[in-house]
């Protein structure tokens, strides 16, 4: 390889990292470090399982994939996109990104004066209090003169083939001037979007922590009111379809909060904000109604009945992604399971990932069968591309509960069997 571009390393290829990376590729010497042995393997035949990158794409990148941070060159920039959950007790988990950060300070080459960027979501002080001071003690070397600190926060949704990172825009911070510049002409190469300079790397942090938190209070709002209206006998679908011709109405939807963001990040901020003394009840009010809604739900479906047999449409915590992570709809099917025999069906979901993270079998064969109740939990374009033989599913007197109101076509089929919220 020749010296005439920047040599970046991406370390984590996960939803974030392989887009990020492949994108990258187009003006830099990119790596990809990942430590899961069987992603790199599965990346290096060609096959991305979180969907976001198809096999040509991913093949004509040039990208070079490695599990061996040794293998690594030098670089210029290594920019860190692993995840930060939370853990039982809904307390920041930062030991991946830590120990991402530790795998950095061991690869660093102080000739180069690399630029260090996380583009995880930490909240405001991570990057610098923390990670920066890790690759000191480390390393030996010094922030700000043998290498540099960057924050970028992702964006990356999955699933979402119109805001990807090659079109959005990308929050850059450095440390300082000059790092600030390097950071903002790295992504500069990698989005049409364009970029924009935060006064700071607290900032940047700051604004990605509550772009999820302000998602997740509003999807509270609509779910509480949700609840209040369902007590009138009355559809918040049909409430929020006339709402809607309001031209400031804000668009949201009641359902199930899961995934590694707007159900995660959330925590993060709280943390921040008892560390700092002050209570946050707005932030924690709406994780608590967004936890809760798996009970809800539940009830809602059963109603007064008490079905034999249960089947549940789609496990992944969004429609049309095969990413299970935090899916709430694990805790819907816990709570149906509670009296009855429930089967689970998703086309997106690895089976052996279910069973690893929920307990949960995946029966691929489920769509055969007829239920007392049929939970459409995830609308799937797979299920909505079946929306007028979904009905078969359902027995002589089953109900078909449809969360998200996608196949009201069923109406006319089922009658008042069919419902929704």
């Amino acid at each position: 390889m020749t010296r005439d571009k920047q040599t970046v390393i991406v370390v984590g290829l996960g939803y974030v990292g392989l887009p990020l990376a492949v994108a990258l590729c187009r003006t830099t010497e990119c790596w990809g470090l990942d430590i899961d042995t069987k992603r790199i393997a599965e990346l290096k035949d060609g096959w991305d399982r979180t969907g976001e990158i198809d096999s040509e794409r991913l093949g004509a990148s040039g990208l070079i994939l490695t599990d061996d941070p040794a293998a690594c060159p030098p670089a210029d920039v290594y920019i860190v996109t692993v995840p930060t959950p939370v853990d039982t007790n809904n307390q920041p988990d930062l030991s991946i990104v830590m120990a991402a950060t530790r795998t950095v300070a061991g690869m660093i080459d102080s000739a180069r004066q690399p630029v260090v960027i996380f583009e995880s979501t930490v909240y405001p002080g991570v990057t610098e209090d923390l990670c920066g001071p890790e690759i000191e003690r480390l390393s030996g070397l010094k922030a700000g003169q043998d290498f540099f600190l960057g924050y970028s926060p992702e964006r990356i949704n999955p699933g979402d083939r119109e805001h990807t990172i090659d079109r959005i825009t990308k929050v850059v911070s450095g440390q300082d001037a000059s790092t600030l510049d390097r950071v903002a002409a790295l992504y500069e190469g990698v989005t049409s979007g364009g970029v924009y300079r935060a006064a700071s790397i607290k900032a940047a942090e700051a604004a990605k922590v509550i772009e999820n938190a302000q998602r997740d209070i509003n999807i509270a709002f609509v779910n509480e009111i949700t609840q209040i209206f369902g007590k009138l006998d009355l559809s918040v679908w049909d409430v929020l379809d006339a709402a809607r011709t309001k031209w400031n109405f804000l668009p949201f939807q009641p359902g199930l909060v899961g995934g590694h963001c707007i159900g995660v990040d959330p925590y993060y901020l709280s943390h921040l904000a008892t560390t700092l003394g002050k209570d946050p009840q707005v932030i924690l009010a709406g994780r608590n109604t967004n936890d809760a809604m798996a009970h809800w739900i539940a009830a809602q479906a059963l109603g007064e009945t008490k079905p034999a047999s249960i089947l549940v449409l789609g496990l992944t915590f969004k429609e049309d992604v095969p990413d299970l992570r935090n899916s709430k709809v694990a805790d819907l099917v816990t709570v149906l399971a509670a009296d009855t025999q429930v089967t689970v069906h998703d086309p997106l979901a690895d089976a052996a990932e279910a069973a690893h993270e929920y307990g949960l079998t995946l029966d691929a064969e489920a769509l055969n069968g007829r239920y007392d109740l049929v939970v459409l939990a995830v609308p799937h374009t797979h299920y909505k591309d079946r929306a007028a033989s979904l009905g078969d599913l359902v027995g002589p007197k089953g109900r078909f509960f449809d969360l998200k109101r996608v196949v009201p076509i069923l109406r006319e089929q089922l009658g008042d069997r069919y419902v929704t919220i």
